[in-house]
């Protein structure tokens, strides 16, 4: 299962993470977030040990969405060795998400 991110945990299991980190930017209410959270828990399950894969509510953790400039959502990062490298904004096929979570690896 996809870790819960929060403005309280974000910098101990994202920036200090040595691993890779995905993180999907998401609320309840958003229909294209309902479309990918099944990719995320399933990449969650598919990637464990190999990379941290977490989702962040912004409506409970707007401290960390305002740091990271997210406007729309669904936004997914791309965190490498504390620094953002890559992002995907709105829905997308599973497939676009593993190739870019595959590049840090």
């Amino acid at each position: 299962m996809a870790l819960e991110i929060t403005d309280a945990n974000f910098e101990e299991l994202v920036m200090s993470s040595d691993k890779p980190v995905m993180i999907d930017f998401w609320a309840v209410w958003c229909g294209p977030c309902r479309m990918i959270a099944p990719i995320v828990e399933e990449m969650s399950a598919e990637y464990e040990g190999k990379a941290v894969i977490g989702k962040v509510d912004v409506d409970n953790n707007q401290d960390v969405a305002m740091k990271y400039g997210i406007r729309n959502i669904p936004t997914v990062l791309f965190v490498k060795n504390g620094e953002v490298v890559d992002k995907q904004v709105g829905a997308a096929p599973k497939q676009a998400f593993i190739d870019k979570l595959e590049a840090l690896l």
